[in-house]
């Protein structure tokens, strides 16, 4: 096609890859404080707005009237040339600096229809009246406009509101057409500039207006003007001047400081071959912008996983490295030593049966059995003191992995301001965990007890039974696991606590037989590690929950990719088709 617009096919094709790009963009989240991140999130949402407010909707209306969007500087004069131009007051111009107001579309009454519909500008709320509303958009319906071309009057760009300069770039990237106004006194500031560069780099239409310029400056300003242009990729764009005069009662200009600038634009209006150029000339350089956009958004999606990765390693180590200290240290005797040995030790009485032990080990299950002088009074104090022990070695253990993953976070600039934002101490154990590392060690003691219980269902009238009670046979039990490594008893000619392990193991096989021991020490020891592991896991998901709060996608650095090789393939496709129907 002479105007270089794909077929219907084409064109429903490249919406629907935008409509992939726009919800890829959309859904991303880039919430951990990296290093130019908050770039990268102006950018997403730069490219949302755009997709939204222009693109997807020029696509799908490629024969909607051309947007000549009027943006400037403050004080440039926009307002007074967009009225000066329709030959009527229909956009306020502002005598307070910030003005604040919504921005004025003007139309011709056939082209109404096209700005009723919320496809261009969506978000923007049509209204028929003056309003300071910035998220309003107001119509005004002019037979002095030309069908197929409209004229909307934007905010500052320059603005000191903030709000003002937002909407000002937001309209600007949804023109067909960029009328920039500028004047003798600010046509070198660097705002005006950046938002040209932008133009220039995605090939939009622009068109410039020195405004304001007295008529001895018109020859000098303009040469450097347009020498500025040229040296900034725009020497291919026009440049108009309207030179200082007075404005009548109506605020409007004479209309011959206007004529060549209405005279341009009704002749693009007129010329529905022109205006297609100017309209695929600046869509499909934002097309293509976005397209390049994306992969540098796509990097900064691939960095928030690697860094989420890293802070949840981190946390991992710490925690997997206390399970597995915990693990070892509650089947390696280091708790058989200090209180519990004291109170296990007049349980059975061993100070004689421990000194024979470290020579004898193979002595007689029997006689051991008998040297036993446990009550059951005794026996409650070995479960009180295994209580204690077990409780300090979760508490320490706890609260060095807080230690060790809170460093880890502290180098890390996303780490530090998740810490910040916490609520909480992460640093130290939580507050609950003392009351639940108690209530794992009881409930892990009353497990075991009721292993013991069930295993001597058939014994419960036996002597030996009757004679350590399901308690006794409980600590037993207990101080077995305390020792007992890879299904067997470890360091049992290593001192006391092997030893010590060795008469537990003796008294529970007087009464249940070997293999009955063994298979209750390993259900025991199975049980305390998973009741650790999930107290442990616990903490652990209170530094895993923050990081699973942000949504960080793994994958979300992927679709943006394929969204925009797809969209550049189809760009390709519609200058291919372009080029072989202009032959």
């Amino acid at each position: 096609m002479s105007d270089g617009r794909p077929t219907a096919q084409l064109a429903n094709q490249m919406a629907l890859a935008l409509t992939q790009l726009h919800d890829s963009l959309q859904d991303l989240r880039l919430p951990l404080a990296l290093p130019g991140v908050e770039e990268h999130r102006q950018t997403r949402v730069e490219m949302v707005d755009q997709l939204e407010d222009y693109v997807i909707p020029r696509v799908l209306s490629a024969d909607a009237p051309l947007l000549a969007v009027v943006g400037g500087s403050t004080g440039a004069g926009k307002s007074t040339l967009v009225n000066s131009l329709v030959g009527t007051r229909v956009t306020q111009p502002g005598v307070l600096r910030p003005t604040t107001r919504s921005p004025v579309l003007v139309h011709h009454p056939d082209d109404e229809g096209w700005f009723r519909r919320l496809e261009l500008l969506p978000e923007l709320e049509r209204v028929d009246r003056a309003t300071n509303d910035p998220a309003a958009l107001q119509l005004v319906a002019s037979e002095a406009v030309p069908a197929g071309l409209a004229i909307l009057d934007a905010p500052d760009i320059d603005s000191v509101e903030e709000q003002n300069r937002t909407l000002a770039g937001q309209l600007l990237a949804a023109a067909d057409l960029w009328l920039f106004v500028t004047s003798a006194a600010r046509y070198a500031d660097q705002v005006p500039w950046d938002f040209l560069r932008r133009a220039a780099e995605r090939s939009a239409s622009v068109a410039i207006v020195l405004d304001r310029t007295p008529d001895d400056a018109v020859e000098t300003v303009a040469s450097h003007l347009a020498r500025m242009l040229a040296s900034r990729g725009l020497k291919d764009s026009p440049l108009f001047t309207v030179t200082e005069g007075p404005v009548d009662d109506e605020g409007l200009l004479p209309a011959e400081h206007v004529a060549e600038i209405r005279s341009w634009l009704h002749a693009l209006a007129a010329d529905a071959e022109a205006r297609g150029e100017v309209v695929h000339q600046t869509l499909q350089g934002a097309v293509r912008t976005l397209a390049r956009r994306t992969h540098g958004v796509a990097d900064a999606a691939e960095e928030q996983v690697a860094v989420a990765a890293r802070l949840r390693e981190d946390v991992d180590a710490a925690y997997d490295a206390a399970v597995a200290a915990v693990h070892e240290a509650s089947a390696d005797g280091t708790l058989l030593r200090g209180e519990v040995l004291a109170r296990w030790q007049e349980f059975v009485g061993t100070g004689e049966l421990l000194r024979s032990l470290e020579t004898r080990v193979g002595w007689l299950r029997d006689r051991i059995v008998n040297a036993v002088k446990g009550k059951p009074q005794q026996a409650e104090r070995v479960t009180v003191a295994v209580e204690s022990g077990l409780e300090t070695l979760l508490l320490e253990h706890a609260e060095a992995a807080a230690e060790r993953a809170e460093a880890s976070w502290q180098t890390l600039a996303p780490g530090q301001e998740l810490l910040a934002d916490a609520g909480e101490d992460l640093g130290r154990a939580s507050r609950p965990f003392r009351r639940r590392a108690e209530r794992t060690v009881r409930d892990w003691q009353q497990g075991v007890l009721e292993m013991v219980r069930e295993e001597g269902a058939s014994k419960r009238g036996t002597a030996r039974f009757l004679a350590y009670g399901v308690n006794g046979l409980g600590v037993a039990l207990m101080v077995v696991v305390f020792a007992h490594t890879g299904g067997a008893l470890v360091g049992a000619e290593a001192g006391v606590a092997g030893g010590t392990a060795v008469l537990g193991q003796k008294l529970l096989e007087a009464v249940f037989g070997d293999q009955a021991v063994r298979s209750l020490a390993e259900r025991a020891r199975r049980d305390l590690a998973r009741r650790t592991d999930e107290l442990l896991a616990l903490e652990r998901r209170r530094y895993t929950d923050l990081l699973d709060s942000l949504r960080v996608d793994p994958g979300a650095s992927d679709r943006l990719r394929k969204a925009a090789r797809r969209v550049d393939d189809l760009r390709f496709a519609a200058d291919q088709e372009s080029s072989t129907a202009a032959e």
